[in-house]
């Protein structure tokens, strides 16, 4: 099985059997979410935490 239908199956076997289908969406959204932001921090960079705190620092003057 390719990565992404084990990490579905894993989500599915997690899920409480009450499970509407919007929530299995709503997980399937976030989990490419992150998955995206991971992607493009592995391609782009990221920023630091202090590269992020001067940024917002820059806001709140």
């Amino acid at each position: 099985m390719s990565a992404i239908k084990d990490e579905v199956s894993s989500l599915l076997e997690r899920l409480p059997d009450n499970t509407t289908i919007e929530d299995i969406q709503y997980h399937l959204y976030v989990m490419e979410k992150v998955r995206n932001g991971l992607e493009s921090i592995e391609r782009d960079g990221g920023l630091t935490h202090e590269q992020v705190e001067e940024r917002l620092a820059k806001w709140l003057d």
